[in-house]
């Protein structure tokens, strides 16, 4: 019998799943507060302790593999020349390689700039700017700052490439840590992610891991192979996609609820209409969209920051609660679970809330417009409308006891024909938080881990 452990040191809680390869099956998933701060081994062998004592034995691995946001995750500034052009193809690069974006900077950069990205403990900087051919002073400017204040964080140039040697030139004059990747918009409005997110990747595995705890626990495990985020990405792709013959779910929207972050990820194209005019930077088919202040506990005031003092007062009166004093208890406990219905009933409304903003933030607009030839639509983002499925991870949609309403969220409940969420979706929840692992799997095992995830998502009716 050939067995696999998958292992997702998150940012609360270490998951395992384990999975009978030969069988195809799942054996059995468990779940310890993760304990970087102390030792990341002392979660790892309870949460395995805990999946010994639900097998009812203790069984052997072939491998253990493992991915990542454990310590704050893989933390990453973007810096590009104009904020809707290089700085969020940037951004987006980051977030595809499973990173959360902390610092996001445009133009030139200044020396308080510099301050914040080493106080901040930023893990990679990446350094962008100018398509092909176009402007090369300002990501030279930013290099060359960089290099005067010695900043030892790795550093990817992914900008234009006619800059390249002047580049290298400042890399090699301040002795810094820095790699040459393609330009990751080398024509306006044009992406190109491949090459800077293969190397964030790499320095991932070469450098971050040990600085975020991994290193202790290097004797109990085979490899550390991915950052969380990136996990789920690929997860969500291969089950939009399919795999041969093993076919997938189509379009789908996913949403992962945690404690610091809320991430959403789309598998679509930007539109499959025929009557709209697209405006902005291309838009990925796999689109991952992470914004890090909406959360149900390190990030629970951030919910409070993005409602005016009417909103609070609304919600106050009406649900009969005080808003601010319940976001800063959780976030002063982060361990925190609900103990009583009242708890319960405010981690459901404080989750609807960063389901609803979180889609707010990723979907596409429409907007329409008459112009001498007629009517026309301009569209920026990615058209939702029509997505089949619509899923659901993290604590709080797992335990909760409406997981429908959080997911309702993202539709359009409003009917606001500006915004093009989803319209008529199916709904599913990650019950047994397989999702990081089946994208682990998924580099060795893809069929397997597409027919996992098909057997294992929960449908909501």
């Amino acid at each position: 019998m050939s067995n696999y452990l998958l292992v997702d040191f998150g940012s609360t809680f270490t998951k395992l799943c384990a999975v009978d390869i030969d069988n195809e099956k799942i054996i059995g998933t468990s779940a310890h507060y993760t304990t970087v701060l102390e030792d990341i081994s002392i979660g790892y062998h309870n949460a395995l302790n805990l999946l010994y004592d639900k097998l009812g034995k203790k069984i052997e691995f072939e491998q253990v593999i493992a991915c990542s946001s454990a310590a704050g995750g893989l933390k990453m500034a973007a810096i590009g020349l104009v904020e809707e052009l290089t700085v969020e193809a940037a951004k987006r690069v980051c977030l595809g390689a499973g990173a959360k974006v902390d610092l996001v900077f445009s133009h030139h950069l200044t020396r308080s700039d510099i301050k914040k990205i080493k106080e901040d403990n930023i893990d990679i900087i990446l350094l962008s700017g100018g398509a092909d051919g176009g402007n090369r002073e300002n990501v030279i400017y930013n290099a060359q700052l960089l290099g005067e204040a010695g900043v030892d964080i790795p550093i990817i140039y992914a900008g234009n490439k006619s800059a390249e040697d002047n580049i290298i030139d400042i890399f090699d004059k301040y002795h810094l840590d820095g790699y040459i990747c393609d330009n990751v918009m080398p024509k306006i409005n044009k992406l190109n992610p491949k090459c800077a997110r293969n190397k964030i990747r790499e320095l991932f595995l070469k450098k971050i891991i040990e600085a975020k705890g991994i290193k202790k626990i290097e004797s109990d495990i085979d490899k550390v192979i991915l950052p969380t985020p990136n996990a789920v990405l690929q997860a969500a792709e291969l089950l939009s996609e399919g795999y041969l013959e093993e076919k997938g779910l189509g379009d789908l929207v996913l949403v992962d609820i945690g404690g610091a972050t809320t991430d959403l990820y789309s598998m679509c194209f930007a539109t499959n209409r025929s009557d709209v005019v697209l405006h902005g930077l291309e838009e990925p088919y796999a689109k991952r969209t992470v914004e890090g202040d909406l959360g149900m506990r390190y990030s629970a005031p951030g919910i409070v920051k993005s409602l005016s003092q009417r909103e609070i007062e609304f919600i106050n009166r009406e649900k009969k609660i005080d808003i601010i004093k319940e976001v800063n208890e959780r976030y002063q406990n982060v361990h925190k679970l609900p103990h009583d219905e009242r708890d319960a009933f405010i981690d459901q409304f404080l989750a609807e809330m960063c389901a609803y903003r979180a889609m707010h933030r990723h979907v596409g607009k429409i907007h329409e417009v008459m112009t001498p030839m007629g009517k026309v639509f301009n569209q920026t983002g990615k058209d939702l409308t029509n997505v089949s499925y619509l899923i659901g991870t993290g604590g709080v949609i797992i335990n909760s006891l409406n997981q429908k309403d959080i997911l309702r969220q993202m539709t359009n409940i409003l009917n606001d024909s500006s915004q093009l969420r989803p319209e008529h979706p199916e709904y599913l929840v990650d019950q047994q938080y397989i999702l990081a692992p089946m994208g682990l799997l998924s580099q060795t095992h893809p069929k397997l881990a597409l027919k996992l995830m098909k057997e294992n998502l929960k449908e909501l009716r």
